[in-house]
């Protein structure tokens, strides 16, 4: 289904999903996600899909992720979260999966295990497994590797989207040049293009070392120009972050040629009309 396929119709009701969103399980976010669906319905949200990030074996990320053991923790707290907002703010069970080469086979069975609605991929290149794997003395060439790893990325078909799809960039705010690896992008993208696969508009990144979201502009055009559909998360790892930018992210979707935003439940894409979108939210200086 590509970005041109017929959108939900217009509806006074809330429409979107906050679709990447952290519990503190992860050792680096705040607020249980009782909060985080709170915050949604504030914003006129329909509903929240916990993505918190996976389980990796042999203490691999160890710091920035829940332990193997709290899978299944992690899946009751948010069914207790779905049943507490039943019938006020649609809770869903999604996952951010790191995609690290060698571990595929783990992942597979890893994401078999339990009814995920929405699955993130996600390249990590400020962990310390990456550096140690793919790090070298010219910049240039860890980028191409980074948006080479999105395409193998896409290519497993294990993920729904992939999020925040220049976060390399951050590694190098001080010398960061779109220009010296656009044609590595464009590649990539060719190759992600293929395989039907999203990617995240990710508004977090104006918080970042390079203030702007992830991705840049320029790469969101060569998105549309191949038709990959765009998922849209706030990476909340507090509750006040919930939705945050995302009238500026709708914005620039369309600036960029985008006419539908999308998300996903039980793994199948729906998408939204950018216009239907926006008059669905509630603004934050309109809450409480």
């Amino acid at each position: 289904m590509s970005d041109s396929d017929a959108s939900e119709p217009r509806d006074s009701q809330p429409l979107l999903f906050e679709s990447h969103s952290h519990t503190p399980l992860c050792n680096h976010a705040i607020g249980e996600p009782t909060l985080y669906a709170a915050a949604a319905k504030n914003r006129g949200l329909r509903g929240l899909i916990v993505t918190c990030h996976n389980p990796m074996p042999d203490g691999f990320s160890s710091r920035v992720r829940m332990r193997e053991d709290q899978l299944d923790e992690y899946i009751d707290l948010v069914d207790d979260t779905r049943q507490q907002w039943a019938g006020s703010v649609d809770v869903r069970l999604g996952l951010e999966a790191d995609y690290f080469e060698g571990y595929e086979a783990y992942l597979e069975k890893q994401l078999s295990s339990a009814d995920f609605h929405f699955v993130l991929g996600s390249v990590h290149p400020q962990i310390d497994e990456f550096r140690q794997k793919y790090w070298s003395a010219d910049p240039i060439e860890i980028q191409r590797t980074y948006f080479r790893l999105l395409a193998k990325a896409a290519k497993t078909g294990l993920f729904d989207s992939l999020a925040h799809p220049d976060l390399i960039k951050n590694m190098f705010s001080d010398s960061w040049n779109e220009q010296a690896v656009i044609d590595d992008i464009r590649s990539a993208l060719d190759d992600i293009a293929d395989t039907g696969i999203a990617m995240e508009l990710n508004t977090s990144g104006v918080n970042k070392m390079i203030s702007e979201m992830n991705p840049f502009p320029g790469m969101l055009r060569e998105m549309q120009t191949r038709g990959i559909p765009v998922t849209l998360g706030a990476d909340a790892h507090q509750p006040e972050r919930v939705a945050d930018g995302y009238e500026t992210a709708l914005e620039l979707l369309a600036d960029c040629g985008y006419k539908h935003v999308n998300f996903f439940l039980d793994r199948k894409r729906h998408s939204v009309a950018i216009d239907d979108a926006m008059a669905s939210l509630v603004h934050p200086t309109t809450i409480g």
